[in-house]
């Protein structure tokens, strides 16, 4: 039967070879750990960032809703005053042409006049040019 001897080379480089592979076994436990506890640590940087952030855009976002809550109200508002003034206009008007129809009509037509005045003028310079 064989039995180890100290002093044998070959025993001495298994030994050597043993501690390396557990030496090695050591340092990649240890660096499996320490990157579990890296990616724990950015896990939890993470998650803390994520809380503190989306208030934010929940905030922000209730803002520009508003907003354009507020815009559309007000295009609403400022068409529903456009639309008043219009007839109210038109209302005049009529009121204005039921109460004095000759006076109207040599209005229209005085009008009408100045516009094909006009009118034949910007034709005649554009002409021109």
């Amino acid at each position: 039967m064989y039995t180890k001897n100290p002093a044998d080379p070959t025993n001495t480089t298994n030994t050597v070879a043993d501690q390396a592979a557990g030496k090695a076994d050591q340092a990649i436990r240890s660096t499996q750990r320490m990157t579990n506890d890296a990616l724990d640590g950015l896990s939890d940087s993470v998650n803390s960032a994520s809380s503190r952030v989306s208030p934010l855009i929940n905030r922000a976002t209730e803002q520009a809703t508003a907003f354009a809550q507020k815009s559309v109200d007000a295009m609403r508002q400022t068409s529903q005053q456009l639309r008043d003034k219009a007839m109210h206009a038109s209302d005049t008007t009529a009121s204005y042409i039921r109460n004095d129809p000759i006076k109207s009509v040599l209005i229209a037509a005085a009008t009408g006049a100045a516009l094909m005045a006009l009118v034949s003028l910007v034709t005649r310079s554009r002409h021109h040019d």
